[in-house]
């Protein structure tokens, strides 16, 4: 009769239990590893792009009309219905292609045919500061990005002055491609000058 000793099987359990921990912690770290490296890639293309240099454009604008009834107008989709019925000589058409008006909102601008070939403008809405008034929009297609700029941001700020008056503070912010930069291109700074314009008689007018 064949004899096998219990102390053996206990020893052999313990061996595989000691074995199947042993492969399990191996590939805790196989997976730790391979999430540091996914993380860094990342980390590396993050700082890529914000490493660029941006150069700024600001412009600021006394309204007389109080800082709240600006931010109305500024904020979500205030703007385009502005746009639609006071700046038809510059701007065709406006389109939401995303969103109603908040964070990761989408729009596109089309402009009338003009002699420089400037055709549409399209952004994502990526700061609604309700607090700061403060209004974020990061081009996507169109304008500069169109050929010479690598990144356009406009930020629109509200500043309150008194209680019946504000600041409108507008900044430009983009980065020319390195085969670009001798020429020292620019964003189409007159049209948001012509929005903020625009948008200061309409407020003064109602006030």
């Amino acid at each position: 009769m064949l004899y096998i000793n219990p102390e053996n099987c206990r020893n052999r359990e313990t061996r595989e239990s000691f074995q199947g921990l042993k492969q399990a912690k191996f590939q805790r770290k196989r997976m730790l590893k391979q999430f540091s490296l996914v993380f860094f890639v990342l980390l590396a293309c993050f700082n890529g792009v914000n490493s660029q240099e941006l150069k700024h454009i600001t412009k600021e604008l006394e309204v007389n009309a109080p800082a709240s009834e600006a931010w109305e107008l500024y904020r979500k989709l205030g703007l385009l219905k502005l746009i639609d019925l006071k700046l038809t000589n510059i701007f065709q058409s406006t389109e939401v292609l995303k969103g109603d008006g908040g964070v990761g909102t989408v729009v596109k601008l089309t402009f009338v045919p003009d002699e420089a070939g400037n055709s549409s403008y399209t952004e994502k809405f990526t700061v609604m500061d309700d607090q700061r008034r403060v209004k974020e929009t990061k081009g996507l297609e169109g304008d500069c990005l169109a050929i010479s700029c690598s990144v356009q941001i406009i930020e629109f700020e509200i500043i309150e002055k008194s209680q019946n008056s504000s600041i409108i503070k507008s900044t430009i912010s983009y980065a020319v491609k390195e085969e670009f930069q001798a020429k020292d291109p620019k964003p189409s700074i007159q049209i948001v000058e012509a929005i903020v314009q625009s948008s200061k008689k309409f407020l003064e007018r109602n006030n």
